[in-house]
């Protein structure tokens, strides 16, 4: 008997310092909000515009970019996850039509922008994301599959993985942004070293 993936998502998540340039491609803009975030759980509402590249900083204000490309935006859609386990987690998404979705993002929740790039590096497609605003210079790369995510080729770019922590889901960072708790993260890093989990199978670094 299959078993049925439809409504999970599967990931495993890296912070990243230093993205190659030449992996800056195919970008997207990525506006959304966090009408509830609590425990793991989210109800989330994201406006896209696809081939954007705003130039992020942390400066950027989330709203005001929206309103910059509101008419390029071209994919939209409510998302209801559940807490993430083990690079697990429900999620079940309906697209919106982006003029609603827009108007969504503008007027409630708590917002998050940021740049998503696609690269196809070893046997994967990965999704690099580049925060702005509060959340600057925060990048994350994650890898997604329609499955679980064994034996990854991992970038030598990923300095440690971030799969579980909660305090990088997008949700924590809408409420609690990265500039806030940087260098104290970065301590922490310092002092533990970075770490990769060897449950999923044996991880194999791959140049970028």
């Amino acid at each position: 008997m299959s078993t049925d993936y439809s409504d999970f998502e599967f990931e495993r998540r890296f912070l990243v310092r230093d993205l190659p340039d030449v992996l800056r491609d195919a970008p997207s803009l990525i506006v959304q909000s966090y009408f509830l975030s609590d425990g793991g759980y989210a109800l989330r509402v994201r406006a896209q515009a696809g081939g954007v590249d705003a130039a992020l900083d942390g400066r950027s204000d989330a709203r005001d970019v929206l309103d910059v490309w509101r008419d390029r935006v071209d994919f939209a859609a409510m998302t209801v996850k559940g807490p993430s386990a083990g690079g697990t987690r429900y999620e079940a998404e309906r697209q919106l039509d982006p003029l609603v979705a827009v108007e969504l993002v503008r007027r409630g929740g708590a917002r998050v922008v940021k740049t998503r790039y696609a690269a196809w590096l070893g046997a994967d497609g990965w999704s690099i994301d580049v925060f702005g605003g509060a959340n600057h210079p925060l990048i994350v790369a994650e890898c997604e599959r329609s499955g679980p995510v064994t034996e990854l080729q991992i970038p030598d770019f990923c300095v440690t993985e971030i799969t579980d922590d909660r305090r990088f889901s997008n949700e924590s960072l809408a409420v609690r942004p990265y500039g806030e708790w940087a260098a104290s993260y970065a301590e922490e890093l310092a002092a533990h070293g970075p770490s990769f989990r060897d449950d999923f199978g044996p991880n194999q670094e791959l140049p970028s």
